[in-house]
């Protein structure tokens, strides 16, 4: 990479691969959720994953770039921690609960990317593309409380 926009397009590319990786792992969460609260959060955010990989599609469009770069091994590993984890835990209300962290790490992980290319987009000039990053880096940060709500105001205290 030479400058800034190589770099962007990269970045773009690496979070389309991200949410492709996701919008196959969060049915294993849905499935793996016995709480109904925790459930539907997934739910929901498997929902958003699926527009914010359509938005990385239409910036891609934008850009004229292919959306299939390399594949994000930041969150491949996620995905196979929060794999092994499924695979270890045996008591349900510590699942519930670990599945939380599991899946902050994650949000955590694309709140980083969305920012920086946000801000890249920004400084690019790109203002339509900056906006849709934005959007999706404010999903991101609520989907984030949603699920410390849920660790804070329940599941941690049914696994203590």
């Amino acid at each position: 990479m030479e400058n800034l926009k190589e770099l962007f397009e990269q970045q773009i590319q690496d979070l389309y691969s991200a949410e492709d990786q996701l919008v196959e792992a969060l049915p294993k969460m849905v499935m793996n959720a016995s709480d109904e609260k925790l459930k539907r959060a997934f739910e929901n955010h498997l929902d958003e994953t699926k527009q914010h990989k359509m938005r990385l599609k239409e910036i891609c469009d934008q850009l004229e770039i292919n959306p299939n770069g390399e594949t994000c091994k930041a969150m491949k590993g996620l995905i196979k921690e929060a794999e092994n984890f499924l695979n270890e835990v045996k008591d349900d209300d510590v699942k519930q609960a670990g599945m939380i962290a599991e899946a902050q790490r994650v949000e955590h992980y694309e709140i980083s990317g969305y920012g920086t290319a946000a801000r890249y987009a920004k400084e690019l000039g790109y203002d339509d593309i900056a906006k849709k990053l934005q959007s999706t880096l404010h999903e991101e940060y609520n989907a984030d409380d949603v699920l410390t709500n849920l660790a804070e105001n329940r599941l941690n205290k049914k696994a203590s």
